[in-house]
């Protein structure tokens, strides 16, 4: 879908809330989202996958789905025309199922038919006969066991990654922490949830290729995967970008992107595909479940001696990005904190439980539950405010992380940690309407059993792509007129996921050339790749490739000027004709972590945020009401302050979900709730007020002073509720997500 949007110049430019060309669309119900596509003598695909979290493979027989009317094709590992292993980051995850498979919900067979029910009923006619075998599905025994089998191709470490800082004093010698506090600590698989299922449509091409629109996070990516698998050259790969009903980091790996071109090069039709919500729960990765031992020693006064941690990340059965899930939780794994002795080990798991890759937050997530639950207990054992311990360790520019890396920016923690103590906390009040109160229209209570308690939180998250990973954006901008007026063209392969990049990438262009239409032509893989929407980078990167572009143009119209003062820019494009620029984008380069002592400078920028949340607790049936969320974040130079206020509303609704209601239970390898009867996340009734304070420290290194917002609430968010459920309940509480019968003290 093709962008345009007007404004006066800079009414409209960054750092004015520039309203969403994409808005009204979506609100109305006319947006055309990735299902809805549609084509004349489309085929239908559908996926049969394992019931198995492991087994062997013995025979497929296609038959009976062949004999049903209407069937068009029915393609096994056999079939793949090119390679037959895919991956993120490496090609571990077979395209279809060769001789085993490792999660339930493997894909086995893909089916094309004239109707979408008839493609599920032959998918489902196909026979296969399993030889199931033991699941391993315990983290630490795969890690630790020398005798578990082997889940990954090389034994069950995806990666191992020890941070080492100074030297933790022996109890009792000079130096020596005088308070010491332990803790175990549990986070569940959480979903990305997102409402759009994975979908798209393949059309076959007359030069032997196939044009692939599709809702994904990361079009190149896809095309380096997918390309290979058809035995196709990249060039007879085509990606364009459909309408993406949310992503959160689920949409970086495939889903049914080769699938769909397979069955459509094998049948000469265009194939649509379009999974239901339960198999969404198994056609995407989800949060990597964590478990994590944490030592904070300190003196008694409150200050960070050393850290000792363990963190522990269940990877499922393929790799993902598993290894950069790891190096954040290991880098990371202190917080925001100055720290002068650090022993980290953090590892990634193969196990046959469901793969687990991207979601918002990335490693951050769970080490940041861990350690500010941990600062909660240190705080309590000093004798100290939750507050005060945290702004006595607080980094600040100058400070080092874990890895010896400078905050060479802005980070005004200790100050942001102050505005959010001094903010009015809510009325003490009993709520007149008992739907505020726990239970909410159920009216369980009238507030017999309800205790209130208020917790804060703290996160820090890397912003961009770490670890020397080659992290930049390319931008293709264009000044032409149309009829008598100046016109912008903007062309990148940015995949606008709900974020409000393409109303972003509008304003830069109105700021950069003061030209009031501006275009933004649908993100495909005719342009130079953009990267991933992920990682909170691309206003970061894409960002700053639109404006590298803008001004490369405007320098040339610049120089046109010189030679002929006395024309417009109108005039001027009108006698030369459209000026076209295209630049490639890159921050400041990282470097990987050293493999034994953890140290690099693995970042190119930090965020932070900091969240209070207020809550009321039914102690006697484990039901938790938030009451209010406050947030401070600095974002170093607000682009479009009602994007930014959603993204920092919406990360927190996701924290919220985490600590309250959100995980995919698994048994034995087996998911048992996938569906969103099942499956809870927040609704609108389940989020709170929200008092937001944003802060604007440029960073000097970033385009416009920018920092990346969209994933630091969600790291803040979940530690702070649950401490406010501490504090209400007096109980430890150290799994997320809460459930009832953790709390309720009768």
């Amino acid at each position: 879908m093709t962008h345009t949007a007007s404004g006066r110049g800079q009414d409209q430019g960054v750092g004015t809330s520039a309203p969403r060309p994409d808005g009204a669309l979506k609100v109305t119900g006319e947006f055309a989202y990735a299902s809805d596509l549609y084509l004349a003598g489309m085929l239908w695909g559908a996926t049969l996958r394992s019931p198995h979290p492991s087994a062997w493979i013995r025979a497929i027989d296609p038959g009976p789905a062949l004999a049903m009317p209407g069937v068009r094709a029915v393609l096994t590992h056999e079939d793949v025309p090119g390679l037959k292993f895919y991956g993120l980051e490496h090609r571990d995850q077979p395209v279809l199922a060769v001789d085993q498979v490792r999660y339930q919900g493997e894909p086995v067979v893909i089916v094309a038919a004239d109707h979408p029910e008839t493609a599920r009923r032959a998918a489902a006619a196909v026979r296969v006969e399993y030889a199931p075998r033991e699941a391993v599905t315990d983290a630490r025994r795969a890690l630790f066991d020398p005798d578990c089998p082997a889940v990954g191709p090389d034994g069950n470490v995806v990666r191992h990654q020890p941070v080492r800082v100074g030297r933790v004093p022996e109890p009792g010698t000079p130096g020596a922490a005088e308070v010491v506090v332990t803790g175990e600590y549990e986070v569940g698989m959480q979903d990305q949830a997102f409402l759009g299922p994975e979908s798209g449509l393949a059309v076959p091409a007359e030069d032997g290729g196939v044009d692939l629109y599709v809702a994904t996070q990361w079009l190149h990516v896809d095309q380096d995967q997918i390309a290979p698998c058809l035995g196709l050259p990249k060039e007879k790969v085509r990606l364009a970008l459909s309408g993406v009903g949310g992503a959160f980091g689920a949409r970086e790996d495939l889903s049914m992107q080769v699938h769909a071109a397979m069955l459509a090069l094998r049948t000469g039709r265009p194939v649509k595909m379009v999974y239901g919500r339960e198999e969404s729960f198994f056609g995407h990765v989800h949060r990597h479940p964590a478990r994590m031992r944490y030592e904070h020693g300190a003196t008694r006064d409150g200050r960070l001696v050393h850290v000792r941690a363990e963190i522990v990340l269940d990877g499922g059965a393929y790799r993902s990005s598993s290894p950069a899930v790891v190096g954040n939780a290991a880098s990371l794994g202190v917080g925001p904190y100055e720290v002068p002795n650090i022993e980290i080990d953090a590892y990634g798991a193969y196990t046959n439980n469901p793969p687990c890759g991207a979601m918002r937050g990335f490693g951050a997530v769970q080490a940041c539950y861990a350690y500010e639950s941990q600062m909660d207990r240190l705080a309590e054992a000093c004798g100290l405010d939750p507050v005060e311990i945290r702004v006595r360790n607080a980094v600040s520019q100058g400070s080092r992380l874990a890895t010896g890396q400078v905050i060479d920016s802005p980070a005004p923690l200790a100050a942001m940690l102050r505005e959010l103590a001094a903010m009015p906390l809510p009325a003490a009040d009993r709520p007149a309407d008992l739907r505020a109160l726990p239970g909410g229209v159920a009216q369980t209570t009238h507030g017999e059993g309800v205790r209130r308690g208020v917790g804060y939180g703290v996160g820090i998250k890397n912003i961009c792509f770490s670890e020397g990973f080659d992290d930049h954006s390319t931008a293709r901008v264009r000044l032409e007129l149309a009829g008598d007026s100046l016109h912008v063209h903007v062309h990148t392969a940015a995949a606008e996921v709900g974020q409000g990049l393409v109303t972003l990438q509008a304003q830069i262009a109105r700021t950069e050339l003061g030209v009031e239409l501006v275009t933004v032509a649908p993100a495909d893989t005719s342009v130079g790749s953009a990267g991933s929407t992920s990682a909170s980078r691309q206003s970061y990167v894409t960002g700053g490739a639109v404006k590298a572009a803008c001004e490369a143009v405007r320098e040339r119209l610049d120089a046109l000027r010189a030679g002929r003062p006395g024309l417009t820019a109108e005039e001027l494009v009108a006698r030369y004709g459209p000026i076209e620029e295209t630049r490639e984008y890159r921050h400041r380069p990282t470097f990987p972590m050293d493999p034994v002592t953890g140290q690099g400078d693995s970042h190119t920028q930090l965020a932070l945020c900091a969240h209070r949340a207020v809550v009321d607790v039914d102690v006697e049936l484990g039901l938790v009401k938030v009451v209010e969320l406050t947030a401070v974040q600095d974002v170093g130079k607000i682009l479009n302050r009602s994007a930014l206020e959603g993204q920092i509303h919406g990360g927190s609704a996701q924290g919220l979900g985490l600590a309250l209601m959100e995980e995919i239970q698994v048994r034995d390898g087996r998911v048992l709730n996938p569906s969103f009867t099942d499956y809870l996340i927040p609704t609108i009734l389940d989020m709170p007020p929200m008092r937001l304070s944003i802060l604007e420290n440029p960073d000097p290194h970033a385009p416009y002073g920018l920092r990346g917002a969209g994933e630091p609430p969600t790291l803040s968010s979940t530690p702070a509720i649950v401490a406010a459920v501490r504090a209400a309940t007096g109980l430890p509480l150290a799994r997320v997500p809460i459930r009832p019968h953790d709390i309720a003290l009768t």
